[in-house]
């Protein structure tokens, strides 16, 4: 009889042990399916992509530097056509008066005296035919 009572102590003990394990898995899973824990879970996930993706993207623009860079400047361009189209006749016409007046400041004073004396020399010439 003492065997069998040992047995019977044992397996009282197992399922003892066994039914600790059960009610230890279910409060994991509850606390699991808590929606705080799935939020937590989501919100790790999206950060851990958004992280990859993110390692994925530098790591191609190190690669490849000069064709996203133009690529980057064609659709920045591309989102500001509207404005673009609205004020580049505008700015094109002042580039021209800067470059004009640049060109005349730093023309020596000769060239400007001799295109005084060949518009004369045509306004002569003009005089002299009629």
């Amino acid at each position: 009889m003492p065997r069998t009572r040992n047995r019977l102590i044992a397996a009282a003990r197992r399922s003892m042990l066994q039914r600790a394990e059960l009610h230890r898995r279910l409060d994991v899973a509850r606390a699991a399916l808590r929606p705080r824990a799935l939020l937590d879970r989501g919100k790790y996930r999206i950060g851990e992509k958004v992280d990859d993706t993110a390692q994925a993207v530098q790591q191609q623009f190190r690669s490849n530097k000069l064709p996203i860079a133009i690529a980057a400047a064609a659709g920045i361009a591309w989102l500001l056509r509207e404005p673009i189209k609205e004020h580049a006749p505008k700015l094109a016409r002042k580039i021209q008066d800067l470059a004009a007046d640049v060109a005349d400041h730093f023309r020596p004073a000769d060239d400007a005296a001799d295109e005084d004396e060949v518009e004369t020399l045509e306004e002569e010439k003009d005089e002299a035919v009629q």
